[in-house]
């Protein structure tokens, strides 16, 4: 009996605890708050689960059929060339319509896109435009699929809870970055590509389902949205002027262009570390282990007032993470320590990006602004890939590494010095 603590002191010890822990883990409350919320999230997390399978597969088919890595790499071309003619279109309409039925309309696009795929893996080799065409279709789709969404989500919630939704959902995209994958190698070399793309096709429909069972979002009486391409341009002339919301923009594009070295996996793999494939796959996965962590706990986010500097301080740690990434030499575990990092600090600076969007954005341009968005942060990357791909041929990768890193740091301290309306950005506050 001596050793045993007091009934009344263990639990009060296990309730610090628990609220311990609740105070970091990603706060979930934004799913028992709303039915359309909830729905719509787990729609998503299946979704972006099966996408993972037709990625992968996409990708080995194109190569299994030409043999060319140039004709894999352009399924990242047209995937991009998707998505700036999805921006624009999507853009025409995005705000001017119920949402719900955009989100439904967008839903069957990829069922047609995806469709596309499965047929043409029924047939055993098709043709290689057939292929694509169907990744354009996807990525173009994705443009207005994505936009709704998050469009959406300031109806559904309180503001107070915009922070935690957009954890969340930064928790199933990495979440499914980090398990699809493997399991989509996994299907393709055991039962083939169309399996791959009738999952991705299924989970499209679990997506559908949510859509249509929520309820319907129209524009609100007082709004009078624009359609068509003058709805284009009101969309970009709301940023004229509004540095705050720009900044959102130009510091996800100087963390991206300068600072994303995956491009470099494959032979830093080689070179620096003495591997092969398997370390370039522990590369290009430490980011979203950091990043999936980084969001798992987001549960302190909520209390953070001052978002505008959150995110300057975010994107400096992002490149100070790429910067000791780049001179770690041939320590991998160390190397892929930093890129978590990185990762994790980039889940940080979209949560309060998203955010601020969300919040500052009138209702009637919302769609619009985060069809811009959509093309930044998925546009990003892939010219990063160009910067990192130039500056290494012309140098060496740990130069193309090194040097990015520390451009995303001077880049977050001139935005942070040259706009003081973001550095000064409190929760809450209308741009």
């Amino acid at each position: 009996m001596s050793g045993e603590a007091p009934e009344p002191i263990a639990s009060t010890r296990r309730s610090r605890v628990g609220q311990k822990v609740r105070r970091v883990a990603v706060d979930v409350s934004p799913l028992r708050a709303s039915r359309d919320f909830r729905r719509l999230w787990l729609g998503l997390l299946a979704s972006t689960l099966g996408s993972q399978f037709t990625i992968v597969a996409t990708y080995v088919q194109v190569f299994d059929l030409t043999r060319s890595s140039a004709a894999v790499g352009l399924v990242g071309l047209v995937g991009f060339l998707g998505l700036v003619v999805g921006t624009l279109v999507g853009s025409t309409f995005l705000d001017a319509f119920d949402r719900r039925k955009i989100l439904i309309a967008a839903q069957v696009g990829y069922l047609v896109s995806s469709g596309m795929l499965f047929a043409g893996a029924l047939l055993g080799d098709p043709p290689i435009g057939l292929i694509y065409a169907a990744v354009a279709g996807i990525a173009a789709t994705s443009a207005i699929d994505s936009p709704t969404r998050s469009a959406m989500t300031p109806r559904l919630l309180d503001r107070s809870q915009l922070p935690a939704a957009a954890a969340l959902n930064q928790l199933t995209w990495n979440g499914a970055g980090l398990i699809g994958p493997a399991l989509a190698g996994v299907i393709v070399a055991s039962l083939g590509f169309a399996w791959a793309y009738a999952i991705d096709l299924a989970s499209i429909g679990l997506l559908l389902l949510a859509s249509i069972s929520i309820r319907p979002m129209p524009p609100a009486r007082s709004e009078r949205a624009s359609v068509g391409w003058r709805a284009v341009r009101e969309g970009f002339s709301f940023l004229r002027g509004r540095r705050l919301l720009q900044s959102t923009f130009v510091i996800d594009i100087i963390a991206m262009v300068f600072g994303m070295p995956r491009a470099l996996f494959p032979v830093l793999a080689l070179r620096q570390f003495g591997g092969g494939t398997a370390v370039a796959g522990l590369l290009f996965a430490a980011p979203a282990v950091g990043a999936f962590l980084g969001a798992a706990t987001t549960g302190w986010i909520g209390r953070v007032r001052h978002q505008g500097l959150a995110v300057i301080w975010a994107v400096v740690v992002w490149g100070a993470g790429i910067t000791a990434f780049g001179v770690v030499g041939s320590n991998l575990w160390l190397g892929l320590f930093f890129l978590a990092v990185a990762g994790a600090a980039d889940v940080i600076s979209a949560v309060f990006r998203n955010t601020i969007l969300q919040v500052t954005v009138p209702e009637d341009l919302r769609g619009r602004l985060f069809a811009i968005h959509i093309l930044v942060v998925a546009g990003g990357p892939r010219l990063g890939d160009l910067e990192a791909g130039l500056v290494a041929s012309a140098f060496t990768p740990t130069v193309s590494i090194v040097s990015g890193g520390l451009l995303c740091i001077v880049g977050a301290g001139l935005i942070a010095w040259l706009v003081p309306s973001f550095r000064r950005y409190r929760a809450g506050e209308v741009a």
